[in-house]
């Protein structure tokens, strides 16, 4: 669906001029568009269309995001040297005095400041890189520790938490509703078989012996942007940000920041995680977070790439026997590539399993 992008952004309390918009990024959820403005000493902007399938609740969304960017920018702006606009997501608010419309067809829309001179990646090819991705989210969620406030509001309920997420897979296959279920016999055997111990940080959540606590949720390794010197600088996606465990976004960033190939990866044997890798995120994260987790946080650190990359496991797998409803797909077989890849992944991380919890060990 075409849309007209100068429309919208008019909508938007922005200082530069329209002079086009081009798609941007390649995240599953939202459309996302680059608006380039006519002015060179004015900001170029990030333009999204939001998924309000999958985000049922865009006002509550937005309030999650207001509120923890004001609070990340006050504890920025005490940062001696710190640069606010480049370090933090600033949304951009609307002339309705909200910081999201709902064009004339129903669908919604933000906007924040385009972020200049960064990079980000999907593969990390060096150590140094990892320990600043775990810098940054270590940083993100240590800022974060003391929000004030009731608790945000949880915009896609139950997101990690992998007992539901079993019981809409188990669910789906057995209904089987578009005939699936007999290409994925190997794959629904794997779950299975790791199922219960799975479950083992919610059950350490019910327990209390670990906190919930803010969490981003969704900390793939491209979602932190570097600057040009590939030095920590800002997280970003935070749609998602709600409460959790911490296992949850250290895991998720060391699922795809250690992996040496791609999250959909074809070919198998590419497929591994890098123990190196593993070491400098877990070095960075730890360097903002060691005084703030308690001593069963930290005992499950190595155990949580295992459980999301279980997790995003299940999600792919449950899509594709579904019928694809949920991830963008770029081919009729996509999610189940992208669940061999992940699958393939755990069997790395098991393997070294041992030495992952040695390297937490020495680095607490």
């Amino acid at each position: 669906m075409e849309h007209n992008l100068e429309e919208i952004f008019d909508n938007f309390n922005t200082e530069g001029t329209y002079l086009k918009g081009e798609p941007y990024g390649n995240g599953h959820i939202h459309d996302t568009f680059r608006i380039i403005t006519s002015e060179k000493d004015k900001d170029d902007y990030i333009l999204q269309h939001l998924n309000n399938k999958v985000f049922r609740n865009i006002p509550e969304l937005q309030q999650n995001i207001e509120r923890v960017t004001v609070h990340l920018r006050d504890k920025i702006r005490a940062i001696p040297g710190s640069n606010i606009k480049r370090e933090c997501l600033t949304l951009i608010p609307a002339k309705n005095g909200k910081s999201w419309i709902v064009d004339e067809s129903g669908n919604y829309w933000r906007m924040y400041i385009f972020i200049t001179d960064h990079r980000s990646y999907n593969i990390v090819d060096s150590p140094d890189k990892a320990f600043e991705g775990g810098k940054a989210i270590g940083r993100f969620q240590a800022m974060l520790s003391d929000l004030p406030g009731n608790p945000l509001f949880e915009t896609i309920p139950f997101f990690h938490d992998i007992e539901k997420r079993l019981e809409t897979f188990n669910k789906t296959v057995n209904e089987d509703p578009v005939g699936r279920k007999k290409n994925t016999g190997p794959e629904i055997d794997f779950v299975l078989r790791r199922a219960e111990e799975m479950k083992i940080i919610l059950r350490l959540g019910k327990e209390g012996k670990i906190p919930v606590r803010i969490t981003h949720n969704d900390t793939k390794f491209n979602n932190i942007l570097l600057d040009k010197n590939d030095k920590a600088l800002c997280v970003i996606d935070l749609d998602t940000v709600m409460p959790g465990f911490v296992h949850y976004d250290f895991g998720d960033a060391v699922r795809t920041a250690a992996n040496i190939a791609a999250e959909d990866e074809k070919d198998l044997s590419q497929v591994k995680m890098d123990i190196q890798l593993f070491e400098a995120y877990a070095a960075g994260y730890l360097s903002e977070t060691r005084n703030t987790l308690n001593a069963v946080e930290k005992d499950y650190l190595a155990f949580a790439p295992r459980l999301i990359t279980y997790t995003i496991a299940v999600r792919f797998l449950t899509d594709y026997i579904d019928g694809d409803h949920y991830f963008k797909i770029h081919h009729e077989h996509h999610n189940l590539q992208r669940t061999r890849a992940q699958l393939k992944l755990i069997e790395s991380m098991e393997e070294q399993y041992e030495e992952m919890k040695n390297i937490i060990g020495r680095l607490v």
